[in-house]
């Protein structure tokens, strides 16, 4: 529990509570006051870029490599434009992440202040969740609240607006700082794992395709001790070429741009696709031309 915290303090503790050991920033004056509190949490690691947009790309590249969400911290108006880059890249890959943007006094929201945008509006189609925090006494649920949507289901980037008083006004009630979030993911049934048997031992021209975000060390393995067992030839989709290693003699190259027009006929021709976490979207498709499954499983 906190008491007599500013909306900034509670924020940074609820990244500590959160498990955040790293964050990427260009400083703004519109969230200082989150700066200067990070001066209490020793573990995390601040890293100050250059661009916004550096620094958007960096958390999507560190939410990637963790599975845990990207934390990125930008001023308002051109550097939450800058980082918009990297917010786009977090929804098309799947990638976990938050930004969170400084933004005008409360007092001036919808005067036009100077280099005041509606992040609702502007993130609305490329991100899973976009808010202001109005209430300092309500930091904590908010930002919980975008951990659990980060990861849940597909995950993506969240963006939060913090308004500069708010981050700088006491609370002095008692807050309570979730604990980390937990996401529980769901998992094909017994039916189903039992129809795909079905399916592989009698597919001549079997084909599986690995993408989608947040795969772990483990998961990786699994797969492809799965790919073994059942000499199943494994391509992966755009921007997931690490999921297999290259070398590997299940190895049948990536689904994406130049696509090796041997792959491409396979992925015709072929009787079973075990499609494991791509979304399929215009780059591993070759613009929605290389699949003709009508009823897919």
């Amino acid at each position: 529990m906190s008491q007599g915290q500013t909306g900034a303090r509670l924020l940074v503790e609820t990244l500590v509570a959160n498990g955040v050991d790293r964050a990427f920033c260009v400083p703004g004056e519109s969230y200082l006051a989150v700066l200067d509190a990070m001066v209490d949490a020793p573990g995390i690691d601040l890293v100050i870029c250059r661009q916004e947009g550096g620094a958007a790309i960096m958390a999507d590249a560190d939410g990637k490599m963790t599975g845990k969400p990207g934390i990125c911290f930008v001023t308002r108006g051109p550097g939450a434009t800058n980082a918009s880059a990297g917010v786009h890249i977090a929804f098309q890959d799947s990638t976990p992440m938050i930004l969170f943007i400084g933004q005008v006094a409360r007092h001036q929201v919808e005067r036009e202040a100077f280099q005041e945008i509606d992040y609702r509006r502007m993130f609305g189609e490329m991100a899973k969740w976009v808010a202001q925090i109005e209430d300092p006494a309500r930091v904590p649920e908010y930002v919980s609240h975008a951990f659990h949507t980060a990861m849940s289901g597909r995950p993506g980037p969240v963006v939060l607006a913090l308004p500069e008083d708010m981050l700088t006004e006491e609370v002095m009630e008692q807050v309570a700082i979730p604990g980390p979030a937990h996401v529980v993911q769901a998992h094909p049934g017994p039916d189903a794992m039992a129809d795909l048997r079905a399916m592989m031992e009698t597919a001549e021209r079997p084909l599986m395709i690995l993408g989608g975000g947040s795969w772990t060390e483990q998961a990786s393995q699994d797969i492809r001790a799965f790919a073994e067992a059942n000499n199943l030839p494994t391509s992966v989709s755009f921007r997931r070429q690490d999921l297999l290693p290259n070398d590997h003699p299940l190895y049948a190259g990536d689904v994406g741009i130049g696509i090796n027009p041997k792959l491409a006929e396979r992925v015709r021709t072929s009787d079973l696709i075990l499609a494991v976490g791509p979304r399929l979207g215009e780059m591993t498709t070759g613009g929605y031309d290389l699949f003709d499954i009508p009823v897919p499983k």
